[in-house]
């Protein structure tokens, strides 16, 4: 493809710092990731675009954000709460209510494009510390006033909202430091504010901060590593993209301490225990409903990235490579620590986004008989101990050869590598020219596993000329995560809202769960009760009374929790 053919004028300048543009852009506001010249071709071609759709930007979000909304609280109230934190961490401002009040989901970044606002706090403190946010609840709970956390702000789920006005609580401005580094045990206790890269610098250089004899690593990379904080990935049940060799969020966490209307609730620092049902467990995926975050302990891991081992494979078919996924999975030989498996439409995507397209790889997987359209994508890498490390790699090799899987290297793995943090930055890119990119999530069983692929895409491209791509990460023997990215030319709320919903309606009838790890918030909570039954919901409802009996954390729908009985939705609802 020549370069002097024409490429799209992708914005490179820093969004104005008051601006919706700003507040909807993701991670740093000087860093960009444009769509490759492929990957380009292929839009033109799936929406039936040409050049000239991308030489003029639609709505960019670049007006200052300007808007009226007046501070209910009472003069009172202001004063009361200047006094508990000091006036200079009370935010009282448009642009600091806003800025707060949307997370990353697409109908967050679509209303700031438009100047929607709504859903927004009174007003944002930044609480200093855990007596701060003691005084802070108690007083909300005696004066019926709502309240809302704010971690890093990169929910998908409409998590953080502020439905009922009151006030906002951002953990990322004091809430972030080291409580205790306990090398013996291995573990960590943080505040809930802490980033994912210091939490992560701060292991890395145990050595020089702790005087350990080690550098340790949390084994936690989610997609928005960069921009999420430690409290936000327990309250939810995040997932990094290691997750299959280093666990779930709630594998990691030791213990726990929360704030809430009736009190402090603290776990014990323990391995584990056998003393009736886990506390832990119940607060964990909470979503503030029940209270505050404020610290955690994590386990953490020996930091040892000189023995990763990476690997590429392409199969066939989606059968194939689900096949040898699970046969991955079960064998016993120990787990890969990423593993990523793309069907057809990812992989064929996959292959332009990494650069892969064109080179040697490409031409010897054509060569080969590993058809566009039909092949899958494998890669990842192993970690641990270093023969333990090779020894998952080479038992991995047997597998994938056993299914017909050609190795293609781990310069394809090291590709991924480079982006996979970077990724949600071209979203800004494609929907400044009306193409719109998002994301869905479940969790299924190997059995399920073709049935749920089958019936999620087949309502996903049953829109015409919209791109699905489909992988499977965050694996077990019993199953996986399948994660659902599609891309389509479309720009109002109305359209994609419906198209949402047919998505999430798809995943409920075929048997999978409603998410894996972006956890539930106010827009997958409509599906939240039929999914894990009226009896169940009983259970979440019973202790939302217990722990919060005036209602003041978190509402306006958040786990289902004050929804009408019109709003939820079950598989009888579809047409």
């Amino acid at each position: 493809m020549s370069k002097n053919e024409f490429y799209p004028d992708w914005t490179e300048e820093a969004p104005n710092k008051n601006s919706y543009r700003s507040i909807l852009k993701w991670g740093d506001p000087n860093e960009y990731k444009h769509p490759n010249r492929r990957l380009y071709a292929l839009m033109k071609k799936t929406f039936h675009m040409t050049d000239d759709d991308f030489k003029e930007k639609q709505e960019t979000g670049d007006e200052e954000v300007n808007f009226t909304k007046a501070i209910l609280l009472s003069k009172e109230q202001l004063e009361y709460f200047k006094n508990i934190v000091g006036e200079e961490n009370i935010l009282e401002d448009s642009y600091s209510r806003l800025q707060i009040a949307y997370g990353k989901t697409m109908i967050d970044l679509m209303r700031l494009r438009k100047n929607i606002v709504e859903n927004i706090p009174d007003i944002v403190i930044h609480p200093r510390s855990k007596e701060d946010i003691i005084k802070i609840v108690k007083y909300c709970n005696e004066e019926r006033i709502p309240v809302y956390i704010y971690g890093g702000g990169s929910s998908v789920t409409r998590g953080v909202e502020a439905v009922k006005g009151g006030v906002t609580l951002d953990m990322r401005v004091h809430m972030k430091k080291v409580i205790k580094f306990n090398e013996k045990n291995q573990t960590i206790k943080v505040q809930a504010g802490m980033s994912g890269p210091d939490l992560e610098k701060t292991l890395n250089d145990a050595p020089n901060l702790f005087n350990a004899k080690r550098k340790f690593t949390c084994g936690h990379f989610p997609q928005s590593f960069e921009y999420s904080t430690v409290g936000g990935w327990v309250v939810t049940r995040g997932a990094g993209q290691n997750s299959t060799y280093y666990g779930k969020i709630e594998d990691m966490v030791i213990c726990q301490e929360y704030v809430t209307p009736i009190g402090t609730i603290e776990t014990k620092e323990y391995p584990a225990m056998a003393t009736g049902p886990s506390i832990d467990e119940i607060m964990i995926g909470a979503e503030g409903t029940y209270g505050i975050l404020v610290n955690c302990t994590l386990k953490v891991f020996r930091h040892m990235p000189e023995n990763q081992k990476r690997f590429s494979y392409i199969f066939k078919n989606w059968d194939d490579a689900m096949n040898a996924g699970r046969e991955i999975m079960q064998s016993e030989f120990g787990l890969p620590s990423v593993f990523r498996l793309s069907d057809p439409e990812e992989t064929d995507v996959a292959l332009k986004l990494y650069g892969i397209e064109g080179t040697a790889i490409d031409k010897m997987m054509n060569l080969r008989g590993y058809k566009s359209g039909e092949r899958c994508l494998f890669l990842g890498f192993t970690d641990g101990e270093k023969s333990f490390s090779k020894n998952v790699k080479k038992n991995i090799q047997k597998v994938c050869k056993r299914y017909g899987g050609m190795y293609t290297t781990g310069y394809v793995t090291k590709r991924w590598e480079h982006g996979r943090f970077r990724d949600p930055y071209m979203r800004e890119d494609l929907q400044d020219y009306g193409v719109m990119t998002d994301t869905l999530e479940c969790s299924v069983t190997w059995d399920s596993m073709k049935h749920v692929h089958e019936t999620v895409r087949e309502y996903c491209k049953s829109r015409p000329d919209t791109i699905c791509m489909t992988h499977m990460s965050h694996v077990y023997p019993q199953g996986a995560n399948l994660y659902f990215i599609f891309i389509a030319k479309m720009n109002t709320i109305e359209e994609y809202l419906e198209y949402q919903y047919g998505i999430l309606d798809h995943i409920q009838k075929s048997g999978a769960s409603m998410s894996h790890h972006h956890g539930i918030g106010k827009m997958t909570a409509p599906w939240l009760e039929y999914q894990i039954g009226e009896n169940q919901m009983n259970v979440f409802k019973n202790l939302k009374t217990y722990f919060d009996p005036n209602n003041i954390m978190n509402p306006g729908g958040t786990l289902g929790f004050d929804l009408e009985e019109n709003q939820k939705r079950n598989p009888s609802m579809l047409k």
